[in-house]
Parts: structure tokens; C-alpha cells; sequence
């Protein structure tokens, strides 16, 4: 009579691991929520994104954690949301919304860089061409803000015109 056997301490099929390393992250959010975390921006607006996240989903009802004064008005836009919930899920999964609340942590505001001079330089070459007038200034003014932000998550000066 044979028997598969293997070793106690030997090496172990990677599928028996996968229960006990995802079952502690499925018990704080499901695999749908996981989902919705991902688009959760797309779905509610970025405004909405800030103050609020998706907990738990499970039985029809989801739970999302937001601060106090965000929760009167989610209750107030809560048809709408379940139907942008249920449009994006591609089917009624979500029947009904529980608010929770928390404290929300949104990021530091990140300080908008200063234009340096070489940018402005550039910006204003590349609209040299143009006749005066607020179209030029519009183009510039986007011009030295789009170089401006480039350049600083580049770390790089902007090309002048030659």
C-alpha cells in the first residue's frame, strides 16, 4: 500500500498558504470592497473620495467610513450612490449603505511650485509668435504651468526656444 506522503517540514504547496495570509485582509475588507476601494474616486467624486472609504461589504449592505458632517449628506445622496455602486459592480449587489464614522486623514496639501525663471522664459517663446492679446496670455500663464510641474516631478529645467 502506497501513500503520498511528504516530509513535516517540507516544502509546502503555495496554495496552503493563501487562506491564512489573505483571511486577516478579507476580514477588515472583502474582496468587493477591495474592488471598490480601487475606483472608489471614479464612483463618487473626488470631493466624496477624500472624506470617505468603503469598509465592508457583505449581505447587501455596504459600509463606508466617513467623518460626522460628510454621513447627513451621503444619507441624502444615498439612492444615487447605490446606483453608481451597483452600475459600476454590474449588478444589485449593494441594496442599502451604513455609514460608520471616523476620523478622516486626507494628505498634506502639496505647496504649487513656483514658476522659475527659466520657465517663464520658455513659456513666453512659445507663445512669441502669437499677436498680443488675452489668448496669448492665457497660453502663456498654461504654458509656464505646465512646464512649472513638469519640471518639478522631473527635477528639471524647461528647454528655451531658440
Amino acid at each position: 500500500m502506497t501513500k503520498d506522503w511528504r516530509p513535516v517540514h517540507g516544502p509546502r504547496p503555495l496554495a496552503a498558504l493563501v487562506p491564512a495570509l489573505v483571511k486577516p485582509a478579507f476580514a477588515q475588507a472583502g474582496p468587493g470592497v477591495a474592488q471598490l476601494m480601487e475606483a472608489w474616486p471614479g464612483i463618487v467624486g473626488p470631493s466624496l473620495a477624500d472624506a470617505t472609504t468603503p469598509k465592508k461589504l457583505g449581505q447587501g449592505s455596504l459600509t463606508i467610513a466617513c467623518s460626522g458632517p460628510v454621513a447627513m449628506e451621503l444619507q441624502h445622496l444615498s439612492v444615487e450612490l447605490t446606483a453608481r455602486i451597483n452600475q459600476y459592480l454590474g449588478n444589485q449587489t449593494v441594496q442599502r449603505l451604513r455609514f460608520v464614522q471616523t476620523r478622516t486623514i486626507r494628505p498634506p496639501a502639496r505647496a504649487a511650485p513656483r514658476p522659475t525663471p527659466a520657465t517663464v522664459k520658455a513659456a513666453d517663446d512659445a507663445v512669441a509668435d502669437l499677436p498680443e492679446g488675452p489668448l496669448r496670455a492665457a497660453l502663456a500663464g498654461l504654458g509656464r504651468a505646465v512646464l512649472t510641474e513638469s519640471a518639478s516631478r522631473l527635477g528639471k529645467q524647461p528647454r528655451t526656444r531658440s
